[in-house]
């Protein structure tokens, strides 16, 4: 495992795109630039180092790929691969897993391939789509939802905020349900089933009363599906006492869970929605109802985007916009206390947790399996980057798990639920981390300073070189000035010191 890791910076940083046939990979006869810029930006640089050839053909490369590069001359595409090849190569001591048996895992009882579904949404809409998916290497899919509602969508139906680097950090949709008929979503599933054997249809479903519930079940197990979801927590609907509607009202929770199993002899999960002060007492109920196991998170409610001119939120339709279910790596660490707070209850011990929330790398995924995540559903960065991204996912976490001495992915679920609190008053306060300074990277910027003194305890100063100088009496070791440090030149000191001695 490399113990310090080199930085090589992300593509928001140097323009690449994330190309469809990557042009520089066409260019390039000796390897697949693009495959390792991906990796790259996916955080699976150790992976993308192990593909490497033998010898370095960058050595004396004329730089085709980034001539032929969409962005030219702006993703200095040879200087990374070096730096692969030079600065990350040297320092990894796992060879590359020769096969994918750590990923093996289990949705109540059903062998996963790994521990990878799509979420229910329009990215496994069609058969189509859930095929493509399947063969990229998708261990399965929780289908859009099925229902007999009646769907009309809006246009447009999607907004976006965007960091300042144009890169998307939270996604907002208004989009509702599967726009296929019951008949056609079966029909499908049959496919899926027949030339998919091994792959695993995670039925989501919504009815508007217990015999719809119950009977949508039946279907969905009839024609295939292995496990069924119970969708409690659209945010979207238009159809009142459907979505999360249910999702927030715990004896609504369990009655239609109790339907739904009444239905169907194939696991049952209920998903639930973030909209609640506490996820604990649905899925207590959901349990009651007799759910196999709980997905959440789904999106959560919001508004984005008001116009200063217009006045209207984005999506605009016609000049009126609407709450909608917000999403992305902004949502992540909502996500992750709700599927903590669920791992830790003690009710709700053996029940399956497909975890869901922002995830777009393997350590993303790690993240929920560690606070007691059982499988992983994704769906807004499949929207940005594709199918795709199942490579870096399984060879990232595959890679870990060798890594870290782990004989399976099930090893390391929950291993991170004692040390995470739903209260502080177990947190020790009596001693002090102090920030270091690294003077050889800073860059007197001065951010430290202004940060420290307009958000802090006025501990640093610049000196006459413009270099942090910190002042142990005022510091109470927040560690502000590391997370606005541009330059990474700021570190915590290896130990502790006592706030009687300090």
């Amino acid at each position: 495992m490399i113990k310090n890791k080199p930085s090589i910076p992300r593509f928001d940083m140097i323009n690449c795109v994330l190309c469809k046939d990557p042009p520089c990979s066409r260019a390039c006869p000796h390897m697949n630039p693009g495959e390792l810029l991906r990796s790259i930006w996916f955080r699976n640089e150790q992976t993308a180092a192990g593909q490497l050839p033998e010898e370095n053909p960058c050595l004396m490369c004329s730089k085709d790929c980034e001539r032929a590069c969409v962005r030219s001359g702006d993703v200095p595409i040879r200087d990374l691969v070096n730096r692969l090849y030079y600065q990350v190569k040297p320092e990894c001591e796992t060879p590359l897993p020769d096969n994918e048996d750590r990923l093996r895992c289990d949705l109540c009882g059903i062998e996963l391939e790994n521990p990878f579904l799509l979420s229910s949404s329009v990215v496994a809409s069609s058969y189509d789509m859930c095929a493509r998916a399947f063969e990229a290497g998708w261990a399965g899919a929780a289908f859009k939802t099925v229902s007999t509602i009646d769907i009309h969508e809006a246009s447009p139906r999607f907004s976006a905020i965007e960091g300042d680097n144009g890169e998307i950090i939270g996604f907002k949709n208004i989009e509702q349900l599967s726009d296929h008929s019951v008949p056609e979503n079966m029909d499908i599933f049959r496919r899926l089933k027949e030339n998919y054997p091994n792959k695993r249809i995670l039925a989501s479903i919504m009815g508007k009363n217990e015999s719809e519930w119950a009977e949508l079940a039946y279907l969905c197990e009839k024609n295939g599906a292995d496990a069924v979801e119970l969708n409690f927590s659209c945010p979207n609907m238009a159809a009142g006492g459907t979505g999360s509607d249910i999702g927030q009202v715990p004896k609504l929770v369990e009655r239609f869970t109790a339907a739904a199993k009444s239905g169907c002899s194939i696991p049952v999960l209920a998903k639930l929605t973030p909209n609640v002060e506490s996820m604990r007492y649905a899925a207590e109920a959901a349990k009651r109802g007799g759910a196999d196991g709980i997905a959440a998170i789904n999106t959560i409610k919001s508004v984005v985007g008001v116009d200063i001119h217009t006045f209207v939120s984005a999506p605009a339709i016609h000049g009126m916009s609407s709450v909608g279910g917000y999403s992305g790596k902004a949502v992540r660490p909502i996500a992750l206390r709700f599927i903590s707070e669920i791992g830790k209850d003690p009710e709700l011990k053996g029940m399956h947790i497909s975890a869901m929330g922002g995830i777009e790398t393997w350590q993303d995924a790690l993240e929920y399996l560690l606070m007691g995540g059982n499988s992983i559903q994704i769906t807004t960065s499949v929207m940005q980057y594709g199918y795709r991204i199942i490579d870096d996912l399984k060879a990232g976490l595959n890679l870990y798990l060798a890594e870290m001495g782990f004989s399976s992915v099930k090893e390391v679920m929950g291993l991170g639920l004692d040390f995470v609190s739903h209260t502080t008053d177990v947190l020790e306060r009596d001693t002090i981390v102090y920030p270091s300074f690294d003077h050889t990277r800073c860059i007197g910027c001065g951010r430290c300073e202004i940060s420290c003194s307009d958000g802090g305890h006025q501990a640093v100063l610049l000196n006459k070189d413009r270099r942090p100088v910190l002042n142990g009496k005022k510091c109470v070791g927040c560690h502000l000035c590391m997370l606005v440090c541009p330059q990474g030149a700021i570190s915590p000191l290896s130990r502790r010191v006592s706030k009687q001695k300090g």
